[in-house]
C-alpha cells in the first residue's frame, strides 16, 4: 500500500499506549505511516520543543498528542511548529478525564488545537486522516467508502430493531 502521509502520535507516558492504540489502528487501515513516541511535556520539555520545532522537516504532516491529567503535551507540541495538531485527552482517575480535556480545549488564542473526546483514539485518527486528505486524493476516496460502509451498518441494525421489535 502507498504511503498517504505522515502522522506521529506522541503520548505524554507510555500508560497512555492503549488510548492510542485505536489511533494507529486507523491510521494503518489508510495506508497512513506513524510515527509514535513518548515526550513528556513536563519531564522532558527540550525533547517535545526538539520534536516539534524539528517534525515538518522530518515529513511529519500532522501531530496527535496524547496526554492526561495536566495534559499540556499537544500545546506544547503546538507552540513550536505550525503543523496541525489534534489533541487526545486520557481518561483519568481523578475526574475521568475531564481535567484532560480542560486542559487541551482551553488553549491561548494563536495556539490552535484541534480536540477529540477522552479516549477518542479511533477519532484522532480519523481527523488526522480527513486533514490528509486535502493532500491526497485516495484518502478522500477511502473516507468516502468508510462512511458509506458505517451508514450500511446503522441501516441493517435499524431494520434488526424493527423485525425484532415487531416481535414483541
Amino acid at each position: 500500500m502507498a504511503n498517504l502521509g505522515n502522522v506521529a502520535v506522541v503520548m505524554g507516558s507510555k500508560s497512555d499506549f492503549d488510548v492510542v492504540k485505536p489511533a494507529l489502528k486507523v491510521l494503518k487501515k489508510f495506508g497512513v505511516n506513524a510515527t509514535v513516541r513518548v515526550i513528556s511535556a513536563h519531564r522532558t520539555p527540550d525533547a517535545a520543543h526538539e520534536f516539534a520545532a524539528g517534525a515538518k522537516d522530518n515529513g511529519i504532516e500532522v501531530i496527535i498528542g496524547v496526554a492526561g491529567k495536566a495534559a499540556h503535551l499537544a500545546g506544547v507540541l503546538a507552540a513550536f511548529t505550525t503543523l496541525p495538531v489534534i489533541a487526545l485527552p486520557v481518561k483519568t482517575s481523578m475526574m475521568g478525564g475531564l481535567d484532560s480535556l480542560l486542559s487541551m480545549v482551553q488553549m491561548p488564542s494563536g495556539i490552535p488545537v484541534a480536540t477529540v473526546g477522552v479516549d477518542g483514539g479511533e477519532n484522532a485518527g480519523l481527523l488526522a486522516v480527513q486533514m490528509l486528505a486535502l493532500k491526497y486524493p485516495a484518502l478522500g476516496e477511502k473516507l468516502s467508502a468508510y462512511k458509506k460502509e458505517m451508514a450500511e451498518k446503522i441501516e441493517k441494525d435499524d431494520k434488526a430493531v424493527q423485525d425484532e421489535a415487531k416481535e414483541i
